[in-house]
């Protein structure tokens, strides 16, 4: 949506496709440093901090820290710590399944 319109169906198979060719850009990189080169010339360094922030705020949830605890040693806000328990507990298991792999 933008300007609180929604977008056409198009618009929408568009974003679908770009997701998509995206998701298989990740998952033909195994060599970290490489995926670090990509990550780096394709997000900014804010996308990359907010990113690598929401992955340390759902580690601190799922280790059942408090919310305002996680505020604290994160610096994101109340807000964000909360939608990302959300997508934590009621998303796709995405989160999961990275925290789980980095524990093993």
């Amino acid at each position: 949506m933008t300007s609180g319109k929604v977008l056409p169906a198009e618009a929408h198979d568009e974003t679908l496709a770009r997701f998509d060719e995206l998701v298989a850009a990740f998952v033909r990189l195994r060599d970290p440093q490489v995926m670090a080169a990509f990550l780096h010339d394709l997000c900014t360094t804010a996308e990359l901090d907010a990113m690598g922030q929401r992955l340390q705020v759902a580690r601190l949830v799922s280790e059942g820290v408090a919310y305002q605890e996680i505020s604290r040693r994160t610096g994101a806000s109340t807000a964000t710590v909360t939608r990302v328990a959300h997508w934590l507990r009621y998303g796709e298991g995405g989160y999961d399944e990275v925290l789980k792999r980095g524990r093993k």
